[in-house]
């Protein structure tokens, strides 16, 4: 009773919200009021929706003044926002509204591109007997709801306007417009991000406010379970690229009044949306904060890979190819990350969230897991240990018995007949790269060819290897082996991380047996052991050891026995009230 019934966004990928919060296109308008479903919907995560309310004059403000700077190079300060952009930094000179409607719509064609650009969308009106123009970009607005706007505004008796005290926008706001989502802004530099963002904004001759309104409606596609974490049991809702809906899809599971969903931009001329979310009270207080600075000294055109562009400013520029970030597209595990003081960011236009920190046994769960009995998600979580062990170790550990010779137990251990031409080591190595070819040629085939494709690659060509004695048979039984033991792993970057440090345990394996494998197998300890996410060692909680931690590591824990969060420095680590 009383629960609304949340919307999916339309299948044909049109009108359902967008990018930091866009409208969805169906949000009706009797007088310009939302239809019931929408509002809650909606306000889940207004705040990153956009640049705005309490931030569009903060967060919004990251890439806006200069766009003309780029473009115009510095004009006089009456052409508003002619001059530069300074770099990104919020200390930039800002151009207020003139009280001349023609003044302000020369400089906003001006910075706009109207009349070049196909999209961007000035229509001059008489609201109250006053001039005023609604600009919007056609294909991120409404279009429904910007007729109702205007027909609502040309609908203003005559005179209305001329006995108004206060500023004719704020008027048109209490009294005109019925549409709860509304601001006043007083510069050509809200006006213009807004309007790219594709918020409507409203200008009355006269008058130095202008109004911005929200009406939103970004092509989205329909929520759908995620190719790459997929679960026989459980959600089948996945992250899309329209960043309201992700954002809900995460309020829904977590309604703690303390989950916070913090909206900030980067790029100065994508202006790309980002919402930091983490539960206040539970997540360590300094990551929140350490997170918000590094998001906001960002200093760059854009961020057209989303997450994956931001990653590598907020941690850095790394050549260590282990991920120190975790990236999912479940907001089921977005959820359960946050309950245990894990910080989630979102990017608009990126259909998954990167999670931090991250650990070394942070990539080896998977969410089939929790879906499953405890025992038996136990099991298969040592079932995907020993795909990752198989894929670590099984090639360099046999090359290296054959290398330095095998121990009488082992005796069976080494090839049955003739090594073929090739030296085994470089046998290896060519099937290593003919894997990793082989898996891109399937990421870039159509679906309707893949299945030739593989017939070809896994059976005609290591067939005819062996035949022409090239290959032998247990090299090519033993690489296929380790490649299994790969599409074990679920994370894709830690797997791709893992299958590039075992070329420093093949090479020596093959140079020197088995003292090699050993040197290698150190030297990667010694990456692990140095590797730290945002402060946590890559190792925890074997290294420095932690037994509580430890254990949920090697066990899936049944639920009502998990009673505390593990993660150093979570503020609140009581799950339960402690018993005793």
């Amino acid at each position: 009773m009383g629960m609304r019934k949340p919307e999916q966004p339309p299948a044909d990928g049109r009108g359902a919200s967008a990018g930091r919060g866009g409208r969805p296109a169906d949000a009706g308008a009797a007088g310009l009021q939302p239809a019931g479903p929408e509002t809650s919907r909606q306000r889940a995560g207004e705040e990153q929706a956009a640049p705005g309310r309490s931030t569009r004059k903060g967060a919004g403000g990251a890439g806006g003044a200069g766009e003309g700077g780029a473009a115009g190079g510095g004009g006089p300060a009456g052409a508003a926002g002619e001059g530069s952009e300074g770099g990104g930094s919020a200390e930039r000179v800002r151009h207020p509204l003139a009280p001349n409607l023609g003044k302000n719509l020369q400089v906003l064609r001006r910075r706009l591109g109207f009349g070049i650009s196909f999209d961007i969308s000035i229509q001059e009106i008489v609201v109250g007997g006053r001039p005023a123009a609604v600009l919007a970009v056609d294909g991120l607005v409404s279009g429904a709801l910007v007729q109702r706007l205007m027909q609502h505004l040309i609908s203003v008796p005559g005179n209305t306007l001329a006995d108004v005290r206060e500023n004719a926008a704020e008027h048109l706001r209490r009294t005109v417009i019925g549409y709860y989502d509304v601001e006043v802004v007083e510069t050509l530099d809200e006006v213009v991000d807004q309007v790219l963002a594709g918020l409507v904004c409203v200008l009355v001759d006269g008058d130095t406010h202008a109004l911005i309104v929200d009406m939103r409606s970004y092509p989205a596609r329909a929520v759908e379970e995620p190719d790459l974490e997929r679960v026989t049991r459980g959600a089948r809702d996945g992250f899309i690229e329209t960043l309201l809906y992700n954002s809900a899809l995460i309020r829904r599971r977590i309604r703690d009044p303390r989950l916070r969903m913090e909206a900030l931009t980067a790029g100065r001329r994508s202006k790309t949306n980002i919402v930091l979310c983490y539960l206040d009270g539970v997540t360590p207080r300094y990551l929140p904060a350490r997170l918000k600075k590094r998001i906001e000294e960002v200093d760059t055109d854009g961020l057209p890979m989303g997450t994956k562009s931001l990653e590598e400013y907020i941690t850095g520029i790394r050549f260590n190819p282990l991920p120190i970030v975790r990236y999912t597209e479940r907001p089921d595990v977005v959820a359960a990350h946050l309950l245990e003081g894990y910080v989630a960011i979102l990017v608009d236009t990126t259909p998954q969230a990167m999670i931090l920190p991250a650990t070394a046994w942070s990539f080896m769960q998977h969410a089939e897991e929790y879906f499953q009995n405890p025992t038996v998600g136990t099991y298969l979580r040592w079932i995907r240990a020993l795909g990752f062990f198989a894929s670590f170790l099984l090639v360099p550990l046999w090359l290296g018995l054959v290398v330095s010779g095998p121990p009488p137990a082992l005796s069976w251990v080494g090839p049955k007949g003739p090594a073929g031409v090739v030296p085994l080591l470089w046998q290896f190595l060519v099937l290593e790269v003919g894997i990793d070819v082989t898996r891109q040629a399937f990421v870039h085939t159509p679906t309707p060819l893949a299945s030739s494709l593989g017939i070809i690659a896994a059976v005609l060509l290591g067939e005819f290897a062996v035949k022409v004695g090239l290959f032998t048979n247990e090299v090519v039984l033993y690489s296929a082996l380790a490649a299994i033991g790969f599409f074990a792993i679920p994370n894709l970057e830690f797997a791709l991380a893992v299958r590039l440090l075992r070329y420093l345990t093949i090479i020596p394996a093959g140079l020197w047996g088995i003292p090699g494998v050993l040197s290698g197998l150190f030297l990667i300890f010694l990456i692990f052991l140095f590797t730290r996410s945002f402060g946590i060692p890559y190792l925890w909680p074997l290294l420095p050891p932690n037994v509580e931690a430890l254990v949920r590591v090697f066990l899936r824990s049944p639920i009502p026995t998990v009673r505390t969060r593990t993660l150093p420095g979570v503020e609140d680590r009581y799950t339960k009230p402690p018993t005793g």
